[in-house]
């Protein structure tokens, strides 16, 4: 009767540490943006079929600039340009649409920071940081 109570008590704790770190590594969220022209708003780094991806948070404004991208930047400061965030309709016959969420190419092999970068410009319009890099090997 103890073991069966430890056993099971041991299975539990066990289940709610791997739920706990699944739950984190596929979840983690970033500080708010910060930057010259995008300022609030977050990214959040999820796993669906065993793909990266990273969302913008419903908050997040889109900038008024020419040519705003996904930028993404690794723990030894690779910079990656990645997808233009907005995507124009073709020929008006729908409305212009809003990449919210990007699929990280398999190159990427962590995160350390998201940007949203004006290719037009060539700034950085603002920046946000995970607390611990986002590993995708």
């Amino acid at each position: 009767m103890i073991y069966r109570t430890i056993r099971t008590g041991l299975f539990a704790v066990t289940a709610l540490a791997l739920t706990t770190t699944l739950a984190y590594a596929q979840g983690q969220r970033t500080n708010a943006f910060a930057g010259a022209k995008v300022n609030g708003g977050n990214v959040t780094h999820t796993v669906k079929d065993g793909k990266h991806v990273l969302t913008l948070s419903s908050d997040f404004q889109v900038p008024d600039t020419p040519d705003p991208h996904w930028q993404v930047v690794d723990s030894t400061g690779t910079v990656y340009l990645l997808q233009r965030l907005g995507v124009k309709s073709l020929g008006g016959l729908a409305k212009d649409r809003t990449n919210t969420s990007i699929t990280l190419p398999p190159y990427v092999r962590d995160v350390a920071k998201v940007q949203i970068y004006c290719s037009w410009a060539e700034a950085v319009l603002g920046e946000a940081s995970f607390p611990t890099r986002v590993t995708t090997e």
